[in-house]
């Protein structure tokens, strides 16, 4: 009995440390990148044809010619987005948008596996620093 009131003593604590904590701003990206437009909500599905993923937070979206790159830097960090290098996602327009989820895709034997979710954020023209 005197467990069980411990654990209801210490559970409230414990919540509390952990959202105390300030959310750990995202490493710096390489290459890094120099906006040259405003960040657009949405971009068509026609004007990327790769992506590079940077890191846990942030992915580039190419043109077919590699002269045209969008980077996207997530709002939160997208856990085994890097490790698994690669990501699905589901849209009904022919564009992606700032509010639609990406998945990272494990690769899991000789099959993938979809991670958990994680929103995107606007599409910001840039140019790679070389």
């Amino acid at each position: 009995m005197l467990r069980r009131h411990i654990a209801f003593a210490i559970a409230p604590l414990a919540l509390a440390a952990c959202s105390d904590q300030e959310a750990k701003p995202p490493p710096p990206v390489s290459p890094a990148a120099e906006a040259i437009g405003p960040a657009q909500d949405c971009l068509p599905l026609s004007q990327f044809s790769s992506t590079r993923i940077r890191d846990d937070w942030t992915i580039d979206f190419m043109s077919g010619a590699g002269n045209r790159v969008w980077r996207v830097t997530l709002p939160n960090r997208c856990s085994g987005l890097r490790s698994a290098d690669s990501f699905t996602y589901a849209t009904s327009l022919s564009q992606l948008c700032r509010q639609d989820i990406i998945f990272p895709l494990m690769r899991v034997g000789s099959g993938f596996q979809r991670g958990g979710g994680c929103g995107l954020a606007p599409f910001v023209p840039v140019k790679l620093a070389q």
